[in-house]
């Protein structure tokens, strides 16, 4: 039986979609998030560079994305029959393990340098999956540049805390060892 869905059918598709993908982007984030956060001692005591934004900016920015990602997850996994549509998904499942590892690495276990790795890593995995998002449905990788641009600027951001922070931000204050001679 051969048959193409009406619009009513595809619209009821993507919401149910939706409604799955989107609260499960965002919670995953969530949870990710507490891993670890800015507001730890290590945290405060790195200098920070001239472009990192007031912190309440980045909650209010990873939301309004993961709903962005949500949905656009959501055009893709309702696009039953599209040419692309599981290796999209998979690459999205992919990559999406990267964007969930960075802030336990980063800020969980205080190590910038492999959240460097970790955020390119991100970046990288992020534009083939806009490349199969595209090919399944447009709106989806449009939804997906402003991420783009957002992990973009965090590798910029994670590489300049590393410049001002050579050493991690864990130097280890030694007090000046004192002889004794007898």
């Amino acid at each position: 039986m051969n048959f193409i869905a009406s619009k009513g059918q595809l619209r009821a598709s993507f919401f149910r979609w939706a409604l799955f993908t989107v609260p499960l982007i965002v919670l995953l984030g969530f949870f990710a998030g507490t891993s670890g956060g800015p507001d730890t001692a290590w945290f405060a005591d790195l200098r920070k560079p001239s472009i990192y934004p007031p912190p309440a900016a980045f909650g209010i920015v990873w939301t309004i994305l993961y709903i962005m990602i949500g949905i656009a997850l959501a055009l893709v996994c309702s696009a039953w029959g599209a040419r692309g549509r599981g290796l999209a998904i998979i690459l999205f499942a992919v990559h999406f393990l990267f964007n969930l590892a960075w802030t336990p690495v980063f800020f969980g276990m205080q190590d910038i340098q492999n959240g460097l790795y970790v955020i390119i890593a991100v970046v990288v995995t992020l534009l083939p999956v806009i490349w199969a998002f595209w090919r399944v449905r447009k709106l989806a990788a449009l939804l997906l540049v402003p991420y783009l641009a957002w992990v973009a600027f965090a590798s910029v951001l994670n590489y300049q805390f590393l410049l001002e922070n050579p050493d991690g931000g864990h130097s280890i204050l030694l007090e000046p060892t004192q002889r004794f001679e007898i």
